[in-house]
Order: structure tokens, then sequence, then C-alpha cells
């Protein structure tokens, strides 16, 4: 008979279950991330190369094309997976205390933000510093306008296009332009 081990803070946190992001396994894995973003944030232009090797290091995946430009903001890196000729603008911010899927062909204009991390309603749970995170996937084609904030639990269908400052609280169908706070469909494309 097998004993249940009980989830790590990093199992419950991708799980999308309550957890408590000051434990120390995901402190390490933060500040690593860190490390490499401070790098990634102060290469040369220049240095395409350099950047692309410290965003394979960071970075769950990265794309055959990609690019992204400096500056990028994030938790661990490591929950982000970026498809091929992918293209993220300058000043990308990505809470990814969930997993990021991002697909191929997609465009993010400068100051796209993805946010997974979100927080109980109930004010004890929250003040005990318990939270919790929810996938969010960017499918093939998207593009996101400028300063677009999309929310935790989000997806976006192929082919979409979300204005620019649109606050996406809910999913996105393909192949639609949405624009608002909060974002709303507007017409098919």
């Amino acid at each position: 008979m097998s004993i249940p081990t009980e989830k790590s803070q990093r199992e419950k946190m991708l799980a999308g279950e309550l957890y408590l992001a000051s434990d120390p396994e995901l402190y390490g894995e933060h500040l690593r991330a860190q490390q490499l973003l401070a790098e990634f944030n102060a290469t040369g232009a220049d240095e395409d190369g350099r950047r692309r090797d410290l965003l394979t290091r960071l970075l769950g995946h990265l794309g055959e094309g990609a690019v992204i430009k400096p500056s990028l903001r994030c938790d661990y890196g490591s929950n982000i997976f970026v498809g091929d000729r992918t293209f993220i603008n300058y000043d990308a911010l990505m809470l990814d205390c969930n997993r990021i899927e991002i697909g191929s062909d997609v465009q993010f204009a400068p100051g796209v933000h993805i946010y997974t991390a979100t927080h109980p309603l109930d004010a004890a749970t929250r003040i005990s510093g318990l939270e919790y995170a929810l996938p969010v996937t960017i499918g093939d084609g998207v593009w996101l306008g400028g300063r677009a904030i999309i929310c935790p639990g989000v997806t976006i269908g192929e082919n979409t296009v979300v204005g620019a400052g649109s606050v996406v609280t809910r999913s996105l169908p393909a192949g639609v332009l949405a624009v608002g706070n909060p974002c709303r469909v507007i017409r098919e494309l």
C-alpha cells in the first residue's frame, strides 16, 4: 500500500489550487528567473543571439523564429511556452504562476500583460498568503494590441484580434475582433 504524498506548493500552483508563493522552492525558481531577466533586459541592440540563449534557458519553450524584445517581466519563465514565428514587442509582462501557452505566428504589440495569478475573494484566506493561478492560452495567429491585458483562465481562439487597451476577462472565440473594457466581440473576421 502506497502512502499518499502531499502535493508540493509548485504542484498546487500549476493545478490551479490554493498555494503559498512564499514556498522556498518557488522562491528559488523566482530568483533564478529574475537573474536571467536582468541579463536579458540589459542586452544590447546587437545581441540577438545572447537574448535567444537567455530566453531558451528561461522559458518552458521558445519556438523557431520567435522574437521577444526587452524588457520582459515574468515570475518563473518556465511556465511560458511560445510558438514558432511569434513576435512579442517591448515591455511584455507575463505573470506565469500557471501555464501560459502562446501559439505560432502570434503578434504582441508593446506593453501586453498576461496574468495567471489571482487571489481569493475571501479576505481571511487572502490575508493568510494563499493564492491561486489559472492558465492562459493564446491561439495561433492572434494579434494583441498595445497594453491589452489578458486575465487568468482566458483562452483566445486562433486568428482573433484584440484591440489596444482591452481588458480580456473572458475567453474569446477564434476569428473575431474584440475590444474594450471589459473586452467584447465586435465582429467576425
